[in-house]
């Protein structure tokens, strides 16, 4: 097992050894489950495996999440900069990409040749886009890199969902506006997953479309330029999907746009989990305070962090964009979500059983000041009725 030694500020030398070195490449399993269940129904003639993606993340992965232990360890600071330039964990971002346009070219040859009946078509096309929606993790984590090469990248594994908006936004949109009300990606107190999902599905595209003509009219250029991030970004969706419907026909088209929407909806279905009822402050000159770790909820759970690239420590990731996977770290302050994605995506779609769930960890989180939370517009009153508690300041307690 590699190790990285450092010298640490106090002089001492500071040595470490990512224990979960060789389990990040779990990652890699997810493109393939399609695959998997294809040869499950072969092996055993159980149509079921048709879905297998959707049984792997609704039901697999919430039970080891609840068998293994949490991960708060972290890398010391000394050597994060080594870990951080090992190319071993940037060659695991790369791989998924093959590996996933391969079961998404063999999706829609399936649907095209195999002359399946509805119910397994179907199958398919909701296990790709399963796939889909993790790839968008695989893009998120490439698009935060500097390198050029790795930026493209990004756009290449977003065209199968034709989604590829998402890099402008997430990157310059979100990131920037996060846990306030501009951002259509920040869910509120008591708005549901139904609710939140329009809203952040069209106001990322509108932010991002808003996002490339300011930077494009600083240049003197238009927005229908080529260099237009989205435009190139969608061009890679026509070609890709051009090319496969004049290869295996119109017959495809339902799986393309099926599979897209499954795919980027599970991704807003995330971003739904980790800003719930979290808002920034603005400070006395206007502006929001800087993002930090106790704006995002996190997760410590190790086998969905190992199968999304440690995106749960969305704590550190918000306060620290460009900290590389394998480096981020665990906050004690920051909210912690009771499971893992995989499981809070269940929740997540029953609303009721979420506000349960949900809502008295906003409050506790706010030591039930309410004023400080993002609740939902027109559930004001009826939140601040059931959880806000008013907070004694020091002054009135001393009266």
């Amino acid at each position: 097992m590699t190790t990285y030694t450092a010298t640490a500020d106090n002089g001492e030398t500071v040595s470490y050894s990512d224990s979960r070195r060789y389990l990040w490449m779990l990652g890699m399993i997810v493109p393939v489950l399609p695959l998997v269940g294809w040869g499950l129904v072969e092996a055993t003639g159980l149509g079921v495996f048709w879905y297998f993606s959707l049984l792997f993340v609704y039901g697999v992965l919430p039970f080891l999440d609840m068998i293994f232990d949490t991960d708060e360890n972290n890398p010391p600071e000394a050597v994060v900069p080594t870990l951080s330039e090992d190319s071993y964990y940037r060659w695991i971002l790369y791989l998924y990409i093959p590996l996933y346009y391969g079961t998404f070219i063999w999706g829609a040859w399936m649907i095209a040749t195999a002359g399946l009946p509805w119910w397994a078509a179907l199958g398919i096309t909701l296990s790709v886009g399963g796939v889909s929606g993790v790839a968008i993790n695989t893009a998120h984590e490439l698009g935060h890199k500097t390198g050029t090469a790795e930026r493209w990248l990004a756009k290449i594994t977003l065209a199968p969902l034709a989604y590829g908006h998402f890099f402008v936004e997430h990157n310059r949109g979100h990131h920037k506006r996060v846990a306030t009300p501009e951002d259509p990606a920040s869910s509120r107190m008591g708005e549901n997953l139904y609710a939140f999902l329009p809203r952040t599905i069209f106001g990322s595209l509108r932010s991002a479309w808003t996002i490339e003509k300011e930077r494009l009219a600083r240049r003197g250029k238009s927005v229908w330029s080529i260099e237009n991030d989205n435009l190139n970004a969608w061009a890679m969706t026509l070609v890709l999907w051009g090319g496969l419907i004049a290869l295996l026909g119109w017959i495809i088209v339902p799986f393309l746009l099926i599979q897209a929407v499954y795919g980027f909806s599970l991704l807003e279905v995330v971003n739904y989990l980790e800003h719930y009822g979290l808002r920034r402050q603005k400070l006395d000159n206007g502006r929001y305070e800087r993002c930090q770790p106790h704006h995002s909820w996190n997760s410590n759970h190790i086998v969905t962090n190992l199968f999304l690239y440690q995106l749960q420590r969305h704590s550190d990731h918000h306060a620290n964009p460009t900290r590389h996977y394998q480096a981020l770290r665990e906050f004690p302050d920051a909210p912690q979500l009771p499971s893992g994605y995989a499981a809070m995506l269940l929740i997540a779609y029953v609303p009721p059983l979420w506000s349960w769930m949900m809502d008295k960890r906003v409050a506790e989180h706010h030591n039930y000041d309410l004023t400080k939370a993002a609740l939902q517009p027109g559930k004001e009153a009826k939140l601040m009725d059931k959880w806000h508690r008013a907070v004694e300041t020091p002054a009135a307690a001393a009266a």
